[in-house]
């Protein structure tokens, strides 16, 4: 049973959960058998980039990927908000208007740091037990609340005379495409996204990131492990705590740890190298937040 992450590069027009799909049909015929597959953050269809796939007791800990920071790559294209406020919504606005580098340019650092939007009313988020996406398709009015998100840093990649690319560090709960139609209304004018890539997510990267030719070369008979990041690699950051033979087994019996010098916070105890647990500290007493059976 293999244990870890597959950081795969899904392509535009293919779903997250088609993705998990392609990865358990993939490991099937590399003969896995039933894997435990998830994954980290879900991608819109019309989205690209970097989706962490976690196997077997990785996905223990595909929770903690949805909260992570993830890095986007962006062009928002002036003129022209579409219902959807990507590609494929119909036109509900238009302006004539069209800001200059300069302008986008200087009108960033309001849109960084702590700030509230709206989601898109094309948004999984649900209003009174229903989706706001399938509300919003059957023509009905979709009010969502306004949410405070975090944009650790937006940087300017490339400007044209309807058009601005944008890198942007978003927190947990951020959408692109609200921050696209803001940035656009805040330059008295309109747009929408023409173009979106996850350039990171928590701690993985694009480079680490494989294409769906090379997943199915992994059916044909490829080594998964050439492209398998271990389970702690979603952990990038955590300090290790080496365990003694009898802490593991006390571990694993979900046995409170006390008397301990590590400093409060999260730690991932291990074995003679091997993630026994992932452990909270407090006080010199660590207890067990997510146990893993490696």
């Amino acid at each position: 049973m293999p244990h870890g992450w597959l950081i795969l590069d899904k392509p535009r027009g293919l779903g997250s959960t088609p993705a998990v799909g392609a990865v358990k049909r993939v490991l099937r015929a590399a003969g896995y058998g039933k894997v435990k597959v998830g994954h980290g953050g879900t991608l819109d269809p019309l989205a690209e980039g970097v989706l962490p796939i976690a196997l077997g007791e990785a996905t223990k800990l595909a929770g903690r990927m949805l909260d992570a920071s993830k890095t986007y790559a962006f062009t928002v294209t002036f003129g022209e908000q579409t219902s959807t406020l990507d590609t494929e919504g119909e036109v509900v606005a238009s302006s004539d208007h069209r800001p200059s580098a300069a302008e986008v340019q200087a009108m960033l650092p309001r849109f960084t740091g702590p700030i509230e939007q709206v989601p898109p009313a094309y948004s999984a988020l649900k209003v009174d037990g229903r989706r706001a996406y399938d509300l919003a398709r059957a023509g009905e009015e979709v009010v969502l609340a306004t949410r405070s998100v975090t944009i650790h840093a937006l940087d300017l990649l490339e400007s044209g005379p309807d058009h601005a690319t944008l890198l942007a560090n978003v927190s947990k709960g951020t959408y692109i495409r609200s921050l696209a139609r803001d940035i656009a209304h805040a330059l008295d004018t309109v747009g929408h996204v023409t173009f979106l890539r996850r350039t990171q997510a928590g701690p993985f990267v694009q480079d680490q990131a494989i294409s769906l030719d090379m997943l199915e070369e992994i059916g044909n008979g490829a080594p998964l492990e050439d492209h398998l990041l271990p389970l702690e690699a979603g952990l990038d950051g955590i300090p290790a705590l080496n365990l003694t033979p009898e802490d593991a087994q006390a571990v694993r019996q979900g046995r409170v740890l006390s008397g301990q010098p590590q400093a409060d916070g999260l730690h991932l105890a291990t074995l003679a190298g091997v993630p026994v647990a992932l452990m909270e500290s407090a006080g010199g007493t660590i207890t067990v937040v997510r146990g893993f059976n490696l």
